[in-house]
C-alpha cells in the first residue's frame, strides 16, 4: 500500500492536517522525507511541491518494480515523452530491454545517464517528486543520481521509509535535507478526527493507539468494531485496515527484531534490562534496528521501552497462538527481575481457570496495591478473578468485587465492567450484585452510558431493602448534578437517601447521604446547609467511604468558599494521605485539586503548583476526566506560571466537559478560560465566555455566590468594555445575595470591581476608597490583595495620583514576588515601570493622535486588527502601522500590556 493513502484526502475547512516540519524546509530545493507507513510523507511531499509553485512530475514505484531494472527511468520517460529527450530515452530503454549486460554494459549505462541528464535539462521548469523512493530500482537510483547532480536548478523531492545512510549516499545528491515525519500531536489528531465527533477520551484512546500515525489514526477511526480495551481488556485484533497498516510497518525490520518486540508487547512495563536478558549481546542493535523504524522508543530515563503506537504491541500479540503466548509469557516470567510481575507473567503462562494460579494473582495485586502500582493492580486482581474455578463460590464474587474496586480506583472502566459481569454472571446475593452494579457506576462516572437502565437494574435488585436502595440513590443525585445540571432534583435524590439509610441504621451510607445533601444545600444556598454538614461530620466515620466522599472533605471545600485556605489545608492533608493509601486515583485528584486551590489563595503558589501538576499528571496516567484536572491547572498555572499554558488546560478542560456533558465542570473551565482572558487584556472575548457562565449557573439554579466567583470577573469585563449599568446591576444582585447568604468572603472581590465602575464614572475618591478598604480585608489572601492594589494603582493613576499609584503598584509587586505568582508580578512590574518612566509633568508624557489614542483603546479593549479597521474605516495595514507607532511611543511590547497602561474604549 503506498504511504498516505489511506489519508491523503482526509481534509477540512483549512485544508489537510500536516506533520509539523521544519519551517527552513521550504527554502531547500533537495529534500528527503522519512517516516514509518502512513505516517504523511505522500501529503507533505505535495504540500511541498506546491509551495515551489512549479508543476510536479511524481514517480511513484511500488514493491515489485524494485527488482526491475530501470523501471523508475522508464516512469520517468514516459512523464516526459512530450520532450524529444524523453521520446529518445523511452526508446533506448525499450531496445536495450532483455538485451544481455543491461544495464550494466559500460556504453549503455553512459547512454543512458546521458539521456536521462537531457531529459532533465530540456524539461520546462518543475519538481521532481520520487514518492515510495524505497522502491525504486537501484539502477534507476544511480542514473538518476549522477543526472540531478547535472542540473543543480532542479528541486528534488524524495519520500522513503527510512532515513538515509548519509547525505552523499543518497542519490538526490550532497545537499540533500533529510527531514523525519513527526507523528501528529494531539490537537492535530483532534483536528484530523473532528468529522467524526467522537468524546475526547476516545481522540486521547485513538491518539495512543496510532502514535500519530496519520493513517492508522483514520484507520481506527473508521474501524466498525471497538478499539482493543474498549468494552472488554482481552488483546482483540486491530481492524482489517489497521492490522494491513501495522503490518507493513513491523515488515520494515527482520524477523528477530519482530521477536524481541513481541516479548516487550506482553510485559506491562518492558524495559531495557528485560529484554537484554532476553536477547543476550544482540539486544542493543536489535532495538537500534525497531527504533530507526520508528517503532519503539528506547531513550527513557527510567530505563523503560515505550511502542510508539500501542497498536504495534496489539498487533504482535494477537499474532500469537494460545500456546504461543503462554510459552512467551514463561520466557518473560524466567527472566523478570521484579516479582509483581513475575507472578503476572507466571499466571499468563498457566492454562484457564487454575486456584493456584488465582491465588498467585491475588497475592501480587495486593503487593502491586501496595506499592502504588494502581493499573498493575487492577489487571491482577482481574486475572485473579478470572483464573479462579466458576464453581468457586464466595472467593469468586470476593475476587471479582476486588477487581471491580481496584478498577474504579485507577477509573479502569474496561476492566471494572469485566470484573462487574463475572459478579452478574454468578450467584450472588442481592447486597453483592448492588455493590457490583455501584462499584461499576462509580468506575464509570461521566462516562456512563445507558444510565437509567443501570440505575433501573440497581434499584430492582436492591428492592425492599431501603440501605441498598439508598446507596443507588446517592449516585442517581450525583448523576442528577453532574450530568443532569439538575441539583434540586439531585438534592431531593439525597434526602431520600437519607431518610432511608437512617430507618435501617446503616451510619455509613447516612454519612454519604447526608453529605452529598449539604453539598447540593449549599449550592442551592440554603440556609440548613451548614446544619446538615455538621450532622453527617458528628457521626462516625466509616473507611468505606472514599475520601473525597466524606463529610470532612466537604468541610474544607466549604471552608476554601468561605476564604479559610489554612484551616482547608488542615483538614486535606490527612485525607490526601488516606487516599493515597487506598490507591483511590479519583480521590487522590480531587484531594489534589483542593490543596492547590486552598495554596493558590494562601498565596504559597509553588505548593500549589506541586498539587495540581501532580493531579494532572495522575488524571492523564488514567482513564478519569480531564475536566476537574484542567480546571484546577488553568487556575493555578495563569496565577502562578505561565498563561499561555493555563489557556491550553483551560480550553481542553471546556471540550472535554462539553463532550462528556458535565455542566459542573464545564461552567467551572469557562470561568477559569474568561478570567485568563480577562487576566491577558482580552475582554471582548472573556465577556462572551462568561456570560456563557452565567447562563450555565443559572441553568444549575446556582444560588450560592461563594462557590464559584465568575460574578466579579465578569462585572469587571463589563467595566472594561463600558457596559457600566450592566456591571452595575450584576454587582448590586450578588451582592443582596452574598449579604443575606451570609458569605462575607465574597464581598472584597465585588468591592474591587465596584470601585473599578466607580473610577469608570469618574468617582476616583471613592473608588480608591473602596480598593483601600477592600485590601485591608483581603491580608491573608495575597493574591486578592495584590490584584486589589494592582486595581488601585490604575485608578490613582486615571485619578492624576502618580505617586499614590506608585505605591500601589509597587506594593502589589513586591506581594505577587514574594507569593511568586509570576504573571501578575509581572503584571505589578509592568504598570510600575510604566508609572516610573513616564515623567510628573503631564505636559512632557509621550502624546499620542486622536487616530493613535482611538486605535490604542480600541486594541486596549481586545478588538481585533481588523474589527479596529472596520471601526475606524481603515485598513489593516494601516492599523498595524499606527499600533506599532502607539506601542514605540510608550514603550510597549504587547497587547497585555497596552490592555493595563490606556484606557479601554467604551462601546
Amino acid at each position: 500500500m503506498p504511504d498516505s493513502a489511506m489519508w491523503m484526502n482526509a481534509s477540512h475547512e483549512a485544508g489537510p492536517v500536516l506533520p509539523v516540519i521544519p519551517e527552513d524546509v521550504h527554502d531547500t530545493r533537495r529534500v528527503v522525507l522519512f517516516g514509518p507507513p502512513g505516517s504523511g510523507k505522500t501529503t507533505v511531499a505535495g504540500a511541498l511541491g506546491r509551495q515551489l509553485g512549479l508543476p510536479v512530475v511524481r514517480l511513484a514505484p511500488r514493491p515489485q518494480d524494485a527488482q526491475v531494472p530501470c523501471a523508475g527511468l522508464l516512469e520517468l520517460a514516459l512523464a516526459l515523452t512530450a520532450l524529444p529527450a524523453g521520446r529518445e530515452l523511452t526508446a533506448t530503454l525499450d531496445e536495450a530491454a532483455g538485451r544481455p549486460g543491461f544495464p550494466d554494459d559500460a556504453g549503455r549505462a553512459l547512454r543512458l545517464r546521458r539521456q536521462t541528464a537531457a531529459v532533465l535539462r530540456e524539461a520546462p521548469p518543475m519538481t521532481l517528486m520520487v514518492d515510495n523512493a524505497q522502491w525504486l530500482d537501484p539502477a534507476s537510483a544511480a542514473v538518476l543520481g549522477w543526472a540531478v547532480r547535472l542540473t543543480p536548478d532542479l528541486p528534488v523531492i524524495a519520500a522513503e521509509r527510512s532515513r538515509p545512510s548519509g547525505p552523499a549516499g543518497h542519490w538526490c545528491g550532497e545537499d540533500t535535507r533529510a527531514v523525519r515525519i513527526h507523528p501528529l500531536t494531539a490537537p492535530q489528531v483532534a483536528t484530523l478526527l473532528s468529522p467524526y465527533r467522537l468524546a475526547p477520551r476516545e481522540v486521547t484512546r485513538i491518539h495512543a493507539h496510532s502514535g500519530g500515525n496519520p493513517a492508522l489514526t483514520l484507520a481506527l477511526a473508521d474501524a466498525s468494531r471497538p478499539l482493543p480495551d474498549r468494552e472488554g481488556v482481552s488483546e482483540s485484533a486491530l481492524p482489517p485496515t489497521a492490522r494491513r497498516l501495522v503490518g507493513e510497518w513491523l515488515d520494515e525490520v527482520p524477523a528477530q527484531v519482530q521477536e524481541l518486540l513481541t516479548f516487550a508487547a506482553l510485559d506491562d512495563r518492558p524495559g531495557l534490562e528485560l529484554l537484554g536478558r532476553l536477547a543476550g549481546p544482540a539486544a542493543e542493535a536489535l532495538l537500534a534496528q525497531a527504533e530507526a523504524a520508528g517503532l519503539l522508543d528506547i531513550g527513557r530515563a527510567d530505563g523503560s521501552v515505550r511502542f510508539t503506537a500501542s497498536a504495534i504491541g496489539t498487533e504482535l500479540a494477537t499474532r500469537l497462538s494460545g500456546d504461543a503466548r503462554r510459552l512467551l509469557h514463561a520466557r518473560l516470567a524466567e527472566a523478570s527481575g521484579d516479582s509483581v510481575r513475575r507472578d503476572r507473567h507466571t499466571v499468563l503462562a498457566a492454562e484457564g481457570a487454575d486456584p493456584r494460579a488465582a491465588r498467585r494473582a491475588a497475592r501480587a495485586a495486593v503487593r502491586a496495591r501496595q506499592r502504588g502500582d494502581h493499573a498493575l493492580a487492577a489487571e491482577l486482581s482481574l486475572l485473579a478473578a478470572q483464573r479462579t474455578p466458576h464453581d468457586g463460590g464466595e472467593l469468586l464474587t470476593e475476587r471479582a468485587l476486588t477487581a471491580v474496586r481496584d478498577a474504579a480506583h485507577y477509573g479502569d472502566l474496561p476492566r471494572g465492567r469485566a470484573a462487574a459481569r463475572l459478579v452478574l454472571g454468578h450467584d450472588t446475593t442481592p447486597e453483592q450484585r448492588v455493590d457490583a452494579l455501584i462499584t461499576l457506576i462509580d468506575a464509570s462516572g461521566r462516562h456512563l452510558h445507558g444510565a437509567d437502565e443501570l440505575f433501573a437494574d440497581a434499584l430492582h435488585t436492591a428492592a425492599g431493602r431501603p440501605g441498598l436502595t439508598a446507596q443507588i440513590l446517592i449516585r442517581q443525585s450525583i448523576w442528577a448534578n453532574v450530568n443532569e445540571g439538575d441539583p434540586r432534583r439531585a438534592c431531593a435524590l439525597a434526602g431520600q437517601a437519607t431518610t432511608l439509610a437512617e430507618t435501617v441504621g446503616d451510619t455509613t451510607t447516612t454519612v454519604m447521604a447526608l453529605t452529598m445533601q449539604a453539598r447540593l444545600q449549599r449550592v442551592l444556598g440554603h440556609a440548613d446547609a451548614e446544619t446538615t454538614l455538621g450532622h453527617a461530620l458528628s457521626l462516625p466515620r466509616a473507611a468505606s467511604i472514599p475520601v473525597n466522599g466524606t463529610p470532612q472533605h466537604l468541610a474544607a471545600r466549604h471552608a476554601l468558599f468561605d476564604g479559610h485556605p489554612d484551616q482547608a489545608r488542615t483538614v486535606l492533608l490527612p485525607l490526601l494521605v488516606e487516599a493515597e493509601r487506598a490507591g483511590d486515583a479519583e480521590a487522590t485528584v480531587d484531594i489534589l485539586r483542593s490543596l492547590a486551590e486552598a495554596e493558590l489563595r494562601a498565596g504559597r503558589c509553588a505548593r500549589a503548583l506541586h498539587h495540581a501538576d501532580r493531579a494532572q499528571a495522575l488524571t492523564d496516567g488514567t482513564a478519569l476526566s480531564a475536566a476537574p484536572a484542567c480546571y484546577t491547572s488553568a487556575l493555578v498555572e495563569g496565577a502562578a506560571r505561565r498563561t499561555d499554558l493555563a489557556l491550553v488546560h483551560a480550553r481542553r478542560g471546556v471540550d472535554t466537559a462539553r463532550q462528556e456533558d458535565n455542566k459542573v465542570f464545564l461552567s467551572r473551565n469557562l470561568f477559569a478560560l474568561g478570567h485568563l482572558l480577562l487576566a491577558t487584556g482580552r475582554p471582548k472575548e472573556a465577556l462572551e465566555v462568561l456570560e456563557e457562565v452565567r447562563a450555565l449557573e443559572e441553568l444549575q439554579q446556582v444560588g450560592d455566590p461563594s462557590v464559584l466567583r465568575w460574578h466579579p470577573e465578569l462585572a469587571e469585563t463589563l467595566v472594561a468594555l463600558g457596559r457600566l449599568d450592566q456591571a452595575q446591576s450584576l454587582l448590586d444582585d450578588t451582592r443582596r445575595t452574598a449579604t443575606a447568604l451570609g458569605r462575607d468572603a465574597v464581598l472584597p472581590p465585588l468591592e474591587r470591581s465596584q470601585a473599578l465602575l466607580d473610577a469608570a464614572r469618574g468617582h476616583y475618591d471613592t473608588a480608591a476608597r473602596r480598593l483601600t478598604d477592600a485590601a485591608d480585608r483581603l491580608r491573608h489572601l495575597p493574591l486578592e490583595r495584590g490584584r486589589t492594589l494592582l486595581a488601585l494603582s490604575h485608578t490613582e493613576r486615571r485619578g492624576r495620583r502618580r505617586a499614590s499609584a506608585r505605591i500601589a503598584a509597587q506594593s502589589a509587586a513586591d506581594l505577587f514576588t514574594v507569593h511568586q505568582a509570576h504573571p501578575w508580578a509581572e503584571t505589578a512590574v509592568h504598570t510600575l515601570g510604566r508609572l516610573e518612566a513616564t515623567p510628573t509633568d503631564h505636559n512632557a508624557r509621550p502624546r499620542l493622535t486622536p487616530a493613535e489614542q482611538r486605535c490604542a483603546e480600541l486594541a486596549g479593549a481586545g478588538a481585533s486588527n481588523r474589527d479596529i479597521a472596520t471601526t475606524l474605516t481603515v485598513s489593516v495595514k494601516t492599523v498595524e502601522a499606527t499600533l506599532t507607532r502607539v506601542y514605540r511611543k510608550l514603550g510597549l511590547h504587547s497587547r497585555f500590556q497596552l490592555a493595563h497602561t490606556i484606557t479601554p474604549a467604551r462601546d
